[in-house]
């Protein structure tokens, strides 16, 4: 079973926040530019680090999977299980999931977004 991850974390002011990033992680591996910049620290695993004053300290984590069920399984298997989730809008229109446990999202990311809220 394969599995990347991909952590975005929001920094009020990049330029200021770069260098601590660097010392921690080293030079970015990917896209650096003004406002954000990518590190891989391993294989299917990097970091996001960008600018967005307004939501600064929060941060967004995404898990890719390639088999989504065998992993719902596998962690049912482990003694977790999934939970519900709520589905809302980025500020761009796309759909979201907010999930408040890292078990909850196999089970909001099998469902669409309510018919109200695509």
């Amino acid at each position: 079973m394969s599995l990347h991850l991909f952590a975005g974390l929001r920094v009020r002011d990049f330029q200021a926040a770069r260098p601590w990033y660097e010392r921690l992680l080293g030079a970015p591996t990917s896209f650096p530019h003004a406002t954000e910049a990518v590190w891989t620290l391993a294989e299917d695993c990097s970091i996001y680090v960008v600018e967005r004053a307004e939501s600064a300290g929060h941060s967004v984590v995404t898990i890719f999977l390639d088999d989504l069920d065998a992993h719902v399984a596998a962690t049912a298997q482990a003694g977790s299980s999934p939970m519900s989730a709520r589905h809302t809008r980025t500020a761009y229109g796309r759909p979201s999931t907010v999930t408040p446990t890292a078990t909850s999202w196999a089970s909001a990311a099998r469902r669409s977004p309510p018919a109200d809220r695509r």
